[in-house]
């Protein structure tokens, strides 16, 4: 009976550690200077590039940019992806009204073929707090011929 307790508790703590574990590490738009929820505007130059025709096991980049069409500062707190041979890079600081900033997407054709498609979720402090970008590509296989 005690050993019951035991492994109860234990698995009772261990339950109760494992709360934690999905916490965000998003920025915090207070902690920038703009209130959250929607005062200001993300507006993106293009939200679809297609790299053409791409060998297999080439990094592609490309760079969107986008302005601040809103009264407040526009604040990006992620960029996510839809598979990890996309990496965004972007600028974290506050962007003012009127200004601009960009964001680099490098994608990786390795262990890829044939035609390609990723997608980019921009969150932001914006009206529209989620902006979806898309590369394309068509990647060949890389030739074995020497």
């Amino acid at each position: 009976m005690k050993n019951k307790f035991i492994f109860s508790l234990i698995i009772l703590i261990m339950c109760a550690s494992g709360c934690g574990a999905g916490t965000s590490h998003e920025i915090d738009e207070t902690s920038r200077g703009q209130a959250p929820g929607g005062s200001t505007e993300i507006s993106f130059k293009e939200y679809e590039h297609d790299f053409g025709k791409v060998v297999e096991g080439e990094k592609v980049a490309y760079v969107f940019t986008f302005h601040n069409k809103g009264p407040g500062n526009l604040v990006i707190t992620s960029a996510l992806t839809s598979c990890g041979c996309t990496v965004p890079k972007y600028d974290t600081k506050p962007i003012p009204p009127g200004d601009g900033g960009s964001l680099e997407v490098v994608f990786d054709t390795s262990g890829r073929n044939g035609i390609q498609s990723k997608t980019i979720s921009v969150k932001s402090n914006a009206t529209t707090p989620v902006v979806i970008l898309k590369i394309t590509a068509e990647v060949i296989p890389q030739s074995n011929d020497k």
